[in-house]
Formats: structure tokens, sequence, C-alpha cells
């Protein structure tokens, strides 16, 4: 039996509760969230949201991807292992852990996971003063990182950064980093939830019981020299990295034209109204917070209307 026709997919996001989390994802990105959990994460493109229009409503995009594989991801991109990115916006009220990912290699020979992660974020709001850590301080070992988590010291050897609102960050694999308190952020990432927790600044989890520190294995990948800057693009490219581009596209009553690429492309509105147009596909509207995928089979789309609209697709051929 054939595969029904795609169309431009509007999403319903996973919302995550977190012990550093808040409310502001809904106050400011317009999510309903039910009771009064901390929610520190909206997964907006994901295995494991679901699609909130048309015939595939309610049927998950990591099924989908399985299902439709290059129709929906793009020529030469195998949807058996699901949607190779992750679109998410988190609020952060409390320091998320300091934290290292693995790159590709390291992740296949130390978890048997198909990626690593490389993310990238956009500070779409940020409180005076808010704060992240971006790598640590130079000529630090892997045995003075050690001994430092061992006696609690490990701040001392953190290299901190002041951001604001539009600021950008690529953030490669086996960067070390942490989020801080009052920001609210968009993340573009390789879709992998493999982290490795160094330092929980002695914080107990929701549980009321502190949260498991992976050293071994995150002291093994940290690169103890990288230090990512901070930028704030002046263009609507925000981000040309190995796995991911993102765009920001502000429309004030007028239109813009996008070729799809053969790539699936990930959807985000972070103010106004736009309306999507994509050819061969009903049309659909996103409001503050909506997302939505357009899979590689749709040539091109439209976008209308005023508002901001962050735009991500992987990189490559």
């Amino acid at each position: 039996m054939s595969a029904s026709p795609l169309y431009a997919l509007k999403l319903a996001p996973a919302l995550q509760v977190k012990v550093w989390g808040g409310r502001r994802l809904s106050r400011l990105m317009g999510k309903t969230l039910p009771g009064s959990e901390p929610y520190g994460e909206s997964w907006e493109v994901h295995d494991s949201v679901t699609v909130a229009n048309g015939p595939l409503a309610g049927r998950r995009l990591g099924d989908l991807a399985r299902r439709y594989g290059e129709r929906l991801l793009g020529s030469g991109r195998d949807g058996a292992a699901g949607i190779p990115l992750l679109a998410k916006l988190i609020d952060a009220q409390d320091w998320l852990s300091l934290q290292v990912h693995p790159d590709d290699s390291q992740a296949r020979a130390l978890e048997g996971e198909p990626r690593g992660k490389t993310e990238a974020w956009l500070i779409l709001a940020a409180a005076p003063g808010a704060r992240l850590v971006l790598g640590l301080q130079p000529g630090t070992t892997r045995e003075r990182l050690a001994e430092a988590i061992r006696r609690r010291q490990l701040e001392a050897l953190l290299m901190y950064a002041e951001v604001t609102a539009g600021d950008v960050l690529y953030i490669p694999a086996n960067t070390v980093h942490a989020l801080g308190p009052g920001l609210l952020i968009y993340e573009i990432q390789q879709s992998s939830d493999t982290t490795y927790r160094l330092y929980d600044w002695g914080r107990l989890g929701l549980d009321g019981k502190p949260r498991p520190l992976h050293l071994e294995k995150g002291i093994q990948v940290a690169n103890l020299e990288a230090l990512p800057t901070v930028d704030k693009p002046r263009g609507s490219l925000l981000v040309a990295g190995d796995y991911f581009r993102t765009w920001r596209h502000q429309l004030d009553g007028g239109s813009l034209w996008i070729d799809s690429e053969d790539r699936f492309q990930c959807l985000t509105c972070i103010a106004g109204t736009i309306r999507v147009d994509a050819e061969r596909s009903p049309s659909l509207v996103l409001t503050l917070g909506e997302s939505a995928l357009i899979p590689a089979c749709l040539p091109a789309f439209t976008l209308s209307g005023s508002g901001s609209l962050l735009r991500s697709h992987q990189s490559g051929g």
C-alpha cells in the first residue's frame, strides 16, 4: 500500500518538566502548561512530537520518518534513525547542570548511539546580568578537572559569558557548557539526548535525590581548549554549521518565497503571526510559540504576515 501524500505539518510540542525550569514558556511563548510543575523545555521538532493538523494528526514524527524516509527528510537521508534534528525552547530559571556531549564517533563507541550532539542557541530573552558557561579556564588539565569536581571547586575553573537577547552561540560537541538563570532560548541540535553531567551545583532533583553525574565519560570527551564565542549576527542567517543551518525571518506584512532544497524544514514562530503556504499542501498559520515541519518532498513554500520566524534545516548534501 502506498503512503498517503505529505503536507505541511503543524506540530504539538512535547513538554518537559525540569528541576531548573519555570513557567515562562507559558507567559513568553504562549505554551499551555498543565499543573504547576517547573517546565524547562518544549520540544518543538523531535521524534516524540505529534502532528496537529490534517490526516496525519496524532502521529509521531519519528514514526513518520520511518514510514516516509526520503520523502520527509530528503534524498539520501534514511528515516530508520528518526528525525536527525531537535528544535526546542528552553526556560532556565536556575542553572542547568554543567555538562558535555560526545561527538558522533564517541557516541557510537561509548553509547551505541548513531549521533553525538552539537547544538546552537539563540537567546530570546535574558534577565539583566544573565550568564552561561562556555568552556574551562585555559590550561585546565583532565587531572585538574577531575580533582576540582571531587573537591567541589569546579566553579573556579569555569569560563562565564554574559549574554543578552539576540546573541547566538554555536556549541560543538565536547564543549563544557551550562545555561544560567534568567535565560529563554531557542536551541537547534543534533537529535541526541546523550548528556554527561559533570556538576549539578549541589542541588537535589525533583525526587529529592542528587541527580547522577557521569564523570568518567564526561572528562574523557571534554574539549579542554575550545572556547566558543558569543555572536550577534546582523543578517538573517544565524547559524551555518556542519549539521544544521538556522535563519531568522522578519516579516512586516510582506511575503518570502523559500526553496526547500530537498531538505525538511523546521519552523518556529517567535513573534506575531506567520502564514505558511507550501506547494501541494493546505495552508497553515503559526502564532507565538507554534512550530511546523515542511517535508522535503514539498519543493517550495511562502511565508507571509507580520512576525518573526526561525527556520532550521540540515546542512550538507
